[in-house]
């Protein structure tokens, strides 16, 4: 199955702004919860992405793993290291992370790592 993850990034953050329209409330909590846990302390904004990227494979969320494979590329991540911390779901989740990471999260490695050189 091919995925068109340059769309499925677009319908995740649009879809954000649309709900965001009718309630504001609920988006701006959910935002301000990102931009507080993706903030540098003492984890820097590369791994926080990577181990979303590893998270997302293993709960199978396929709008994670676009985005956040989108922001560690933004975040200077290299498409190893988004491949060694997907790898690092895979201990844990087995198979379905292995699924995941084989399929949509290379598609997403095809698709975005060329915005970032």
């Amino acid at each position: 199955m091919a995925y068109n993850v340059r769309e499925m990034l677009n319908s995740f953050v649009g879809g954000l702004e649309n709900l965001a329209a009718t309630n504001p409330e609920n988006v701006n909590a959910f935002m301000g919860l990102l931009g507080t846990t993706y903030e540098p302390k003492f984890l820097d904004l590369k791994t926080k992405e990577l181990m979303s990227v590893a998270i997302g494979c293993y709960n199978r969320c396929e709008y994670c793993i676009v985005y956040h494979a989108y922001k560690a590329f933004e975040a200077g991540a290299t498409k190893e290291e988004i491949i060694e911390a997907a790898m690092v779901s895979v201990a844990f989740g087995g198979g379905p992370s292995m699924a995941y990471s084989v399929t949509l999260l290379q598609e997403c490695i095809k698709e975005f790592e060329g915005d970032f050189k």
